[in-house]
């Protein structure tokens, strides 16, 4: 037995820890309903909690209960023992959980010079607010603290460093750092004291940090791009890393995203344990956070997410948003990520009501929005003339590849169409092809709803080729079938004055030049 007054360590008997001490207890710590039999000395020496809990009772073996101690029964040992001059580890794991907890117990140097507070201080500040890996770690420690914590402005000081080290990455700005890069000779503007140096940097990639703060959660994440937008950081940055962060957490988005290519990135290579993600609340976190930019990568992305928010069930305002964003860009969406699959009650096999709506936001979208500048994340990019010839295309092939579901009905296909104008499509070759479809696909249709349907298409805007099948398609009402071969004959007609127009031109004598 260790002599008396000598602390030794501590030792757990079934769920109560003793200290060994030698000496009777004679102060009981609850923390979630484990007992920590301690003494009042130590205890009262260095925590002002503790310390005005024994001067208001009148016992003399005395009770406190903590209910919500920052990091449980775990972290008041680590207090506990530095009350009872033993060694204590700080990590960058344990600091913020050991800060909050000092804090809690009022263990400032009022009760103990160099007291655990000002420890926990000055750990966080000098070690872990100058080191990235440190921070991360820090923060996702933070999680179930994490309003005492940002109480103490823990969280705020560590996304303002790790926002600082991102910008630090010269790609950002285009101004050169040492700090991420390598210098390279001849040729470069690096500059000592305005003197031209003959050196540049080769920077690291701008998308080293993705991976690292993939671990952090929702609200923690949110945080650091708000801080780093705030910095001035290029939305197409923090849009990859939001983009990354999303395929991360909502695996049904990697399936849209097949055509790019998603490397896993990491400055510092450390243990992190992936957090954990309400993925409902992920997305709609997600819809809020990303700016009102366009780009076609950047449209694929919030066309998976808008199947993902379809299959979780998210808030109408959320998916309502979703529709808005990608029909304000729908020139640069492409066919496959259209392709939205019905996953309600719908007979049809694809959303056909989703699409309608995102022309209409098309049609009555006032405002451009702007395109990313040029960067990594949208490099096949260009700017478009015709955007509302663009949808036009896109939404004839949208209607091809839907005409073959049988439970497509006739109105269905007619609103899709009519609900771009009559300007949008100098030829109908498209809305026929996908009418043919159509057609093939539903036998039983009658005369009159055929009629109904074809009347969308301009006869006058069908190439020639178009003509002459459709002036042979068994599948076409007898009077579309007519109005074609009028329209076919007329074509002809024109084509061969212009020839004859064209021979006459080329044999009239050349008239003498008058200088």
């Amino acid at each position: 037995m260790a002599p008396a007054g000598k602390v030794t360590g501590f030792h757990k008997e079934g769920s109560d820890w003793f200290c060994n001490a030698g000496l009777p207890s004679d102060i009981t710590v609850v923390v979630d309903d484990i007992k920590f039999h301690l003494h009042k000395f130590p205890l009262v020496s260095k925590c002002g909690k503790i310390a005005r809990i024994c001067e208001e009772s009148s016992e003399k073996a005395s009770i406190a209960a903590f209910e919500e101690f920052p990091g449980g029964p775990d972290t008041f040992l680590i207090a506990a023992k530095f009350c009872y001059g033993l060694r204590v580890e700080l990590t960058p794991r344990n600091i913020v959980i050991v800060y909050c907890a000092a804090d809690y117990l009022q263990m400032t140097d009022e009760y103990g010079e160099d007291n655990l507070l000002s420890k926990s201080e000055n750990f966080f500040h000098k070690n872990v607010l100058h080191n990235w890996k440190d921070c991360i770690l820090a923060l996702q420690s933070s999680d179930l603290i994490i309003a005492r914590a940002e109480k103490l402005q823990i969280i705020s000081k560590c996304l303002s460093a790790l926002s600082m080290m991102v910008c630090t990455d010269p790609s950002l700005f285009g101004w050169p750092l040492m700090m991420y890069g390598s210098l390279l000779s001849p040729g470069g503007s690096i500059l000592w004291n305005g003197i031209k140096t003959g050196a540049r940097i080769q920077s690291v990639e701008s998308d080293w940090w993705f991976e690292d703060i993939s671990y952090l959660s929702v609200d923690l994440f949110v945080g650091l791009i708000n801080k780093m937008e705030t910095r001035g950081i290029r939305p197409e940055i923090l849009v990859g890393a939001i983009m990354y962060y999303a395929r991360k957490y909502l695996p049904g988005l990697s399936r849209w995203q097949s055509g790019q290519s998603w490397k896993t990135r990491t400055f510092a290579s450390f243990s992190l344990t992936p957090a954990v993600v309400d993925q409902k609340v992920l997305l709609e976190t997600i819809e809020k956070l990303i700016p009102e930019k366009k780009g076609k990568s950047f449209c694929r992305f919030l066309l998976g997410l808008l199947r993902v928010a379809l299959i979780l069930g998210v808030s109408q305002m959320c998916k309502d948003s979703l529709e808005r964003r990608v029909g304000m860009q729908l020139e640069v969406a492409t066919l496959d990520s259209l392709l939205i699959p019905a996953y309600s009650d719908s007979d049809t096999l694809y959303n056909v009501d989703c699409v309608e709506r995102m022309i209409h936001h098309f049609m009555s979208s006032e405002s451009t929005i702007t395109s990313f500048s040029p960067a990594s994340l949208d490099p096949e990019t260009s700017p478009s003339s015709e955007p509302l010839r663009n949808v036009a295309k896109l939404i004839d092939n949208y209607i091809a590849e839907v005409a073959s579901d049988i439970n497509l009905k006739p109105g269905k296909i007619r609103s899709l169409a009519e609900a771009l104008p009559e300007s949008s499509r100098p030829l109908h070759d498209g809305l026929y092809r996908a009418l043919d479809i159509y057609f093939k696909a539903h036998p039983w249709l009658s005369e009159k709803e055929k009629e109904e349907l074809c009347s969308i298409i301009d006869y006058q805007k069908l190439s020639i080729d178009a003509c002459s099948h459709a002036s042979q398609n068994a599948r076409l009402p007898l009077r579309v079938v007519l109005q074609v071969l009028f329209f076919e004959q007329m074509q002809l007609r024109t084509a061969l004055a212009g020839c004859l127009h064209a021979m006459d031109t080329e044999s009239a004598p050349a008239r003498p030049h008058s200088w």
